[in-house]
């Protein structure tokens, strides 16, 4: 194992440590706690289909709980380091800069994913009991797409981290992320509606942002639907790969003309 990879691994391996360290991610465990014991005891309203209500909403919370753990952890990557001023015994070590920035992703989305699997598991877990089927496809797609939003959503809060306040960098990319996951599918048809300049800011919008809608498989494990044409699950993999990639290309840019 090279001297970088070695280093990439001890910092990606600090950031895990950090998260749960923290006592908000037990609160987030006994929320979804909360959320997900009704899949399993209850029977909405007398009627058993109604139950796909209470799914849908778990799922829901799911979505919300990864997108908190994930923006709060990357949107702390760097500022702490930069008040405290820790980061210069760690680029003295000598420690490129690079691999500091890939190690902090990598332990960022290791953290990330870490939590969201513990929600999938009571989840398939619950849902199983309550009707059979121990982890569908559909839901073993779900997750997979769910790591890939993730793989964006820690990369855009990492590049946020270094160029905004982490107040301004939860805000922005919490509403980016939020609009474009209820929004996303359909600014292409809002951009042909508006007149200049809102067609322009909405076509940009709808060519550089994050689409992050191209993961939610909640429809599907909800409803029990077929699962998606693998081929289609790796190329939305595909793209969570390549628009994190860029993500972390100007990232490294940023890191590299900042100041200490």
């Amino acid at each position: 194992m090279s001297h970088r990879v070695c280093q990439i691994k001890a910092l990606a391996g600090l950031s895990v440590l950090e998260l749960y360290r923290r006592k908000d991610l037990i609160v987030v465990f006994v929320l979804c706690a909360v959320i997900l014991l009704p899949l399993m005891v209850f029977t909405p309203f007398g009627v058993s289909g109604a139950s796909r209500y209470v799914n849908e909403m778990a799922l829901l919370l799911v979505w919300l709980f990864s997108l908190v753990i994930g923006l709060g952890v990357s949107a702390r990557l760097f500022p702490p380091e930069f008040e405290s001023r820790t980061i210069y015994p760690m680029l003295s070590k000598p420690v490129a800069r690079g691999t500091v920035l890939a190690g902090k992703y990598a332990g960022a989305l290791a953290a990330s994913v870490s939590a969201l699997a513990v929600f999938y598991a009571a989840y398939g877990l619950l849902a199983g009991v309550r009707q059979g089927v121990w982890f569908p496809a559909v839901l073993v797609q779900a997750f997979a797409l769910h790591i890939g939003f993730l793989a964006v959503v820690t990369a855009l809060g990492l590049l946020g981290s270094l160029v905004l306040t982490p107040s301004a960098n939860l805000t922005m990319m919490g509403l980016t992320v939020t609009g474009m996951l209820f929004f996303g599918q359909r600014l292409s048809a809002l951009a042909s509606a508006q007149a200049w300049p809102g067609r322009t800011v909405l076509t940009l919008l709808d060519w550089f942002g994050p689409h992050v809608e191209f993961f939610d498989l909640r429809q599907r494990v909800v409803h029990e639907w077929p699962p998606i044409g693998w081929d289609v699950c790796l190329a939305v993999l595909a793209y969570a790969a390549g628009y994190a990639a860029l993500c972390l290309m100007v990232a490294a840019f940023a890191f590299r003309k900042k100041r200490f």
